[in-house]
């Protein structure tokens, strides 16, 4: 064990509170009718602060000295395009080391290591500097006239190794050029023998899924159209735009709440997932973030074997297991290239591997809808509604200020998912809150939920992208109440991880079936087709 494997040593009072009434419509569909099926009105129950399992070296870690100006500017192609750079792989554990592959025409560039976190509200901490390197051009990308697939022949320009003075965690390598060029390279830094409460995963591969550069993503070619999309995307490239990925406004909020508060918590990719599926086991919790959209058959069986083992699951966001990959090798290292041909016909394992072809997970030859494991079903986008709270006296809204009826302003979106009983669907599973959208035109629902698995594992999943983005700001001195979205958020998350950080969540917190109160059955019309307003960048 090393020095930053060091779980639950102590608790930190957390003071979370409420959220936003919003007045009016839901998308179309008025208060009234949308809280037509909610049970009594009844007054929230009032709770003792809340404790939650902390992590002291993650307190004191993030007590220390942030960085000011470690963003790169938002919107600005011309700073990003004068350096890019990609790692030799998407984490290290602690002591490893990565190479970097970077190309400028500056005569000069450095590399800034950020390590993620709260530190006194500035977001992330100066690690490490490289000493100045010199530019150089590398080639163009390349393109496989198979599948589409854009890599970038480059030679290796760094090797940075991540010791002692890199505590594990999401990192953002910043590329900084001498003719004024910035971007970055994401790496996390993983300390393998961990058994922190609290196991959260960086999306690597729905990133990459919708990655431009070069031309082509698994979405769209140079032309925009579906038509010229990539079958195999590579992780041997820069991430196009500003080089982040989906951090920002998918992963980096939930990263500042959990260090804020010294949450027991450690990092992984969802390629280590594939790679060491056995290792979630060492943990009380996996947790999801807000786009986790593609995942690999060793990925899937992990989560689930988990979830079968006792381990809770979150998933705080939407569509994620929708897509189903293979990881390949590629030149730099295995897991490299990532697989979705989409149509099963295209696929050239259908006939040698049918298990293995790369379609949505739902339909054949795979058949297996993500609802059976998150609970949830995906169903489209784009949507901007309101959240519509239905089961106001769960144990997940104490302390919210939180009751049946209330409305959370632009809670639910971009994308949605929701109870569908005509998938594959847990019976006990719980509603806690149930939204009207209207998306291209068509009337629906986007659902939050738990269930509880034969386990004793606990499952809660969002349904929204919204959710992550409210855990940004310190909402802990202000009073929980309908009138605070971020606030109300925050606590309800707070007692979730409060729950499935000490075990598994459903001996304490079984689920309860309430899907007839809320006029959820069979008959609902079926869900939206899935891929029609999914094949473009959202």
């Amino acid at each position: 064990m090393n020095e930053w494997s060091v779980s639950r040593r102590g608790f930190l009072g957390v003071g979370l509170a409420g959220l936003a009434t919003a007045t009016g419509l839901i998308d179309g569909c008025s208060a009234k009718s949308a809280a037509k099926h909610l049970r009594s009105n009844s007054p929230p129950r009032a709770v003792e602060p809340l404790l939650t399992p902390t992590a002291s070296w993650l307190v004191a870690e993030n007590q220390l000295h942030g960085a000011a100006g470690w963003q790169v500017p938002d919107a600005d192609p011309v700073v990003w395009d004068k350096i890019r750079g990609f790692a030799s792989a998407t984490s290290v554990a602690s002591g490893g080391s990565v190479q970097l592959f970077v190309s400028t025409d500056a005569p000069e560039w450095r590399v800034e290591a950020y390590r993620i976190g709260w530190y006194q509200g500035h977001g992330a901490r100066l690690v490490w500097t490289s000493p100045t390197q010199k530019g150089t051009r590398q080639p163009d990308a390349v393109t496989d006239p198979f599948t589409n697939m854009r890599h970038a022949p480059w030679t290796p320009s760094l090797e940075v190794t991540c010791d002692t003075g890199w505590p594990p965690g999401q990192y953002l390598l910043k590329l900084v050029s001498s003719d004024g060029g910035q971007t970055y390279v994401p790496l996390v830094v993983r300390d393998d023998a961990s058994r922190a409460a609290l196991l959260v995963q960086s999306s690597v591969t729905t990133w990459q899924a919708y990655n431009q550069w070069g031309g082509a993503s698994l979405y769209q070619g140079v032309d925009g159209k579906p038509s010229g999309r990539s079958k195999v995307v590579s992780f041997d490239r820069p991430y196009y735009r500003k080089g982040s990925g989906e951090f920002f406004g998918r992963e980096y909020e939930f990263i500042l709440f959990a260090e804020r508060h010294g949450l027991d918590v450690t990092y992984r990719t969802n390629i280590d997932v594939h790679e060491t599926p056995s290792r979630l086991t060492n943990h009380a919790a996996f947790v999801s973030l807000a786009h986790d959209e593609y995942y690999s058959t060793a990925q899937r069986k992990a989560v689930t074997a988990a979830r079968d083992s006792g381990v809770n699951l979150v998933f705080f966001g939407a569509n994620a297991c929708f897509r189903k990959i293979r990881l390949e090798p590629s030149p730099l290292g295995p897991h490299r290239q990532q697989v979705n041909y989409r149509v099963a016909k295209d696929d050239p394992l259908l006939l040698t591997d049918p298990s293995e072809v790369t379609v949505n997970w739902r339909v054949a030859p795979s058949s297996d809808p993500e609802s059976s494991l998150i609970g949830d079903y995906y169903e489209s986008n784009p949507v901007d509604a309101s959240m519509v709270i239905v089961n106001a006296r769960s144990w997940l809204f104490d302390g919210s200020g939180l009751r049946d009826g209330d409305q959370l302003a632009h809670l639910v979106g971009n994308e949605y998912d929701r109870v569908s009983l005509r998938a594959p669907t847990p019976p006990n599973i719980e509603v806690l809150c149930h939204s009207p959208v209207v998306c291209n035109g068509k009337h629906s629902y986007s659902d939050v939920t738990w269930y509880t698995a034969p386990s004793g594992a606990g499952v809660f999943a969002t349904g929204t992208f919204g959710w992550i983005p409210r855990l940004a700001a310190d909402t802990s001195a202000r009073r929980p109440s309908a009138g605070d979205p971020e606030a109300a958020i925050q606590r309800i998350t707070a007692n979730l991880l409060a729950a499935v950080a000490s075990g598994p969540a459903g001996r304490n917190h079984p689920s309860k079936n309430n899907l007839k109160s809320l006029g959820i059955g069979r008959d609902a019309p079926l869900p939206l087709p899935s891929d029609a307003t999914r094949e473009t960048e959202h």
